[in-house]
């Protein structure tokens, strides 16, 4: 799994895809918080980051899925898939090590925004009033979401040779789960509401933005990703 995760990992940052991702990420987060009339922190008056942890999955829905695309489209395409099955090293270590270099690229993208944090703290009044209990929750949720969304967009790849198809699927698939069914609460009242909201991706991922790291939440989304790479495990299997 080293192995497949150092060649992955390397792969990426061998590209201009890496810096790209990382860039982008930082420029939409970075104008929401401080430039854009409607979210920016120095028009709120505020100390909080919640513009920035509710902008950040729908910038990582697209984001993660370009990340994403190529991990097994592009073996598919040029036929390396079966040399790669061929060498002493398991189907699961294969998925596993793919998956943790693209979540480790995307965590990277996300680790200098602690720069905001920093930031929003210092212009506090006075200094240091800022819910920090809230903003770790909201990044412990943030890291877990682009676990998902990884896992959702590995899990596209591994459906099809074509990485613009793969990119599609994955961000369909990524909004579905985060936003789609949590909009289809939205017809719904009382308990019906809630039980289908409960199935969606933002409703946890918000609850952990409240600073209250239930671990109901921290399982639903572990147990999510974990069905996508599983699905994702049966599905090369078939192809095999």
């Amino acid at each position: 799994m080293l192995a497949i995760f150092k060649k992955e990992l390397n792969g990426y940052l061998n590209s201009l895809i890496a810096y790209l991702v990382i860039v982008l990420f930082l420029i939409f987060t970075g104008l929401v918080l401080w430039v854009f009339p409607d979210s920016n922190i120095l028009d709120y008056g505020f100390a909080e980051m919640g513009s920035f942890f509710e902008l950040s999955p729908f910038i990582l829905l697209m984001l993660v899925p370009a990340i994403t695309m190529r991990t097994f489209s592009e073996e598919f395409k040029t036929g390396t898939f079966e040399f790669l099955i061929s060498k002493p090293v398991s189907q699961i270590e294969i998925i596993a090590g793919k998956f943790l270099a693209a979540w480790l690229l995307i965590s990277f993208a996300i680790l200098p925004t602690l720069v905001y944090y920093f930031s929003i703290s210092s212009l506090g009044n006075p200094v240091g009033n800022i819910d920090t209990g809230s903003v770790i929750g909201s990044y412990f949720g943030l890291l877990l979401l682009a676990g998902v969304f990884t896992s959702i967009g590995i899990f596209s790849s591994s459906l099809t040779a074509n990485q613009v198809v793969s990119f599609i699927i994955s961000a369909f698939l990524c909004y579905l789960f985060f936003d789609g069914i949590h909009q289809l609460s939205n017809i719904f009242r009382g308990l019906t509401q809630y039980f289908i909201d409960y199935i969606s991706i933002q409703f946890h991922y918000s609850s952990l933005g409240r600073g209250v790291l239930d671990t109901r939440n921290i399982l639903y989304l572990l147990s999510f990703g974990f069905i996508m790479l599983l699905l994702t495990h049966l599905n090369l299997s078939r192809k095999r």
